[in-house]
């Protein structure tokens, strides 16, 4: 038997852990020989061969609700995004993303897969900050968005890439009732009335808790009251909250499915979905609203990993599309496009709101999140008057 030929022999019955020792003791010999090259090269491509196969690697193109920390990179004929968002777009998206893939790879002749994360807003934008590795983020306030930015993983100034300042979708507030509406629900004072159980999630994990929380206040500032009125209207009202869900989708259920409440607060796009399935929804959209505006932002540190900015960038640039946008119309969602917000069938969808708060109105994000939703701010003093 030939050196070679022992060598390979040895090689084969040696467990993976001599390997190391073996190619030590393989570099002493001398290359003189065209038996010595063919000895070396054979312990080189055992142990690669050996190694490879020992490590191994899993991968997933499919779909799911709970995307793992880190997405596969992007390649020419392969690429996932991890898209992260609030609970009540998950309908839209699921409508929009085929489209885009579509639309993706016939310009690109490269497949698109996606995971998708949906939940309370504040809770999704924790679980980025603290390592869910979302490449696109659809959250219910731009404050929350803000977060992340200052968490480091997306670079400052992201909202005036893209635009309508980052907003993608919007919405209003729309107060659902019981069959009949027994309980006379028009307007928000209703809400603070005695023997009226309402139903809304909790502004410390929902972005659609704090939009509630904010018309109810905005409600008594646009009629010409001040903050102690304010003030004073919120409790009442939160005195005839008997539960706060974590988010838009527990709540809905909480009053759907579960019979709790006389009266549920939720995006007016959560109540057209819901007839659209054929439920049977009574509901008022009061013409003192609050405009619910949702922004959309590439996490740019986690794209940058990835490798999938491209990609990423492209959906959030489709989401602006007209088509896009008449999905997230057919959904219940009014049009961040003023052409389309201008057609028949868009006026003929929404009611008319007579007078519209913004966040600006309030004094943006920051100041606001800092005064009602901090720990010991509004909120909760009017909590612990309960």
């Amino acid at each position: 038997m030939s050196l070679w030929q022992r060598l390979l022999k040895r090689l084969q019955a040696m467990p993976l852990a001599s390997y190391a020792y073996a190619e030590h003791r393989t570099n002493r010999f001398r290359l003189n020989s065209l038996k010595g090259f063919v000895s070396l090269f054979l312990v080189g491509t055992i142990l690669s061969v050996t190694l490879a196969a020992c490590s191994g690697g899993t991968g997933s193109n499919s779909s799911t609700e709970a995307p793992t920390a880190s997405p596969v990179a992007a390649t020419k004929d392969n690429v996932q995004l991890t898209l992260v968002s609030f609970a009540v777009t998950k309908a839209a998206h699921e409508a929009i993303i085929p489209k885009f893939v579509e639309q993706w790879k016939k310009d690109h002749n490269q497949t698109v897969t996606f995971k998708q994360s949906y939940g309370g807003s504040g809770s999704q934008t924790r679980a980025v900050i603290d390592g869910l590795e979302a490449d696109v983020v659809h959250l219910a306030l731009a404050g929350d968005t803000s977060k992340i930015e200052k968490a480091g993983l997306i670079q400052p100034g992201w909202e005036k890439e893209v635009p309508n300042n980052g907003i993608v979708s919007k919405s209003v507030a729309a107060l659902v009732t019981r069959s009949g509406n027994p309980k006379g629900i028009k307007n928000w004072e209703d809400l603070a009335k005695d023997g009226v159980k309402l139903i809304t999630a909790n502004p410390k994990t929902s972005g659609v808790a704090k939009w509630n929380f904010l018309a109810l206040w905005d409600s008594v500032i646009k009629t010409g009251g001040d903050e102690a009125k304010a003030t004073e209207f919120v409790t009442k009202v939160y005195k005839n909250v008997p539960i706060l869900p974590k988010d838009a989708r527990e709540a809905t259920d909480t009053f759907a499915k579960q019979g709790q409440g006389d009266v549920l607060i939720n995006y007016e796009n959560e109540v057209i979905l819901a007839q659209q399935k054929g439920e049977k929804v009574e509901y008022v959209v009061p013409d003192v609203n609050i405009s619910i505006d949702n922004p959309i932002a590439v996490v740019d540190k986690n794209v940058d990993k990835h490798q999938t900015r491209e990609v990423a960038e492209g959906f959030v640039k489709y989401l602006y599309s007209p088509e896009a946008q008449q999905e997230f119309v057919k959904l219940g969602f009014r049009p961040v496009d003023e052409t389309i917000a201008q057609t028949k069938e868009v006026t003929d969808k929404f009611p008319k709101v007579k007078t519209l708060g913004t966040v600006a109105d309030l004094g943006g994000w920051e100041a606001i999140d800092k005064k009602f939703f901090a720990d010991g701010g509004v909120f909760d003093k009017i909590q612990a008057q309960k």
